[in-house]
């Protein structure tokens, strides 16, 4: 039985032999090493869309990130894979749904509307608006609001781990300025301290239920369906709380 080191030094020895050769059946190796992450990825990635957007689907848009970050990926400037590789596959799998375009249009432009309220109310309060201020600002009720914030979450456009731009070909996800990484990736050479002071930020300014879904759901690891339990309100709900606090926390980034 092969113990974890034992692993750990077979793939490193992987890695030696694809650097220095580039051999075919090498890669294929790594590729089968890493595919729990693919799946990792796609399941976050997954998560809220509609049934018709099929896991396995998903998951082969993210194989060919994953061949990406193999191909371009340098071990000898000691990067993470790992993190460098969730990066590139999920970006692949973005990359995909968007040339499918199967988001209806009328959905983009309440998603703008909304996020561009919210900018200016963030802006004025210095916190979190309520659903009730956010409705005030835009003219909906609170059901519109409601189902506006549903409809964006099965996009998956509001996601704390999506790939931003951030101008000057910089790149960095909302989720890794809120962890404390030991790394830096070659693309992201935002200034990092800035992101996450920003970020901190916007976090104290979010109402103490979006503070609890962001964590149970970013650190915690648990599901929509599972916060729910703990607040006692349905997944759906969790979903829309889910969204809102994002969309907080994305007007606060520089992009």
């Amino acid at each position: 039985m092969r113990t974890e080191a034992g692993v750990e030094d077979e793939v490193l020895a992987l890695w030696e032999r694809y650097r220095l050769h580039h051999e075919p059946d090498v890669r294929e190796r790594l590729i089968l090493h890493y595919a729990p992450l693919v799946k990792y990825v796609a399941g976050r990635v997954g998560v809220g869309m509609p049934a018709s957007v099929d896991h396995a689907d998903l998951v082969s848009y993210g194989i060919f990130g994953l061949m990406d970050a193999i191909e371009k990926f340098d071990p000898l400037k000691g990067f993470k894979f790992e993190t460098y590789a969730i990066t590139r596959i999920r970006g692949a799998i973005i990359d995909e749904l968007r040339s499918v375009d199967w988001v209806p249009r009328s959905v983009r432009s309440r998603a703008r509307q909304l996020e561009a309220a919210m900018q200016r109310l963030e802006s004025e309060l210095h916190r979190s608006p309520t659903d009730e201020e956010i409705t005030a600002e835009l003219g909906w009720t609170i059901d519109e609001l409601h189902d506006t914030l549903a409809r964006i979450s099965m996009t998956s456009i509001a996601a704390l781990d999506e790939v931003l731009d951030v101008g000057d070909g910089d790149h960095i996800t909302l989720v890794d300025t809120l962890q404390d990484l030991n790394v830096t990736l070659p693309e992201d050479s935002l200034d990092r301290e800035e992101s996450r002071r920003l970020l901190r930020d916007t976090l104290e300014r979010l109402t103490e239920r979006e503070q609890t879904v962001i964590g149970l759901y970013y650190f915690e690891g648990m599901t929509l369906a599972q916060i729910g339990d703990v607040l006692g309100v349905t997944e759906s709900r969790v979903s829309q709380i889910h969204t809102k606090a994002v969309l907080s926390l994305r007007a606060k980034l520089p992009h």
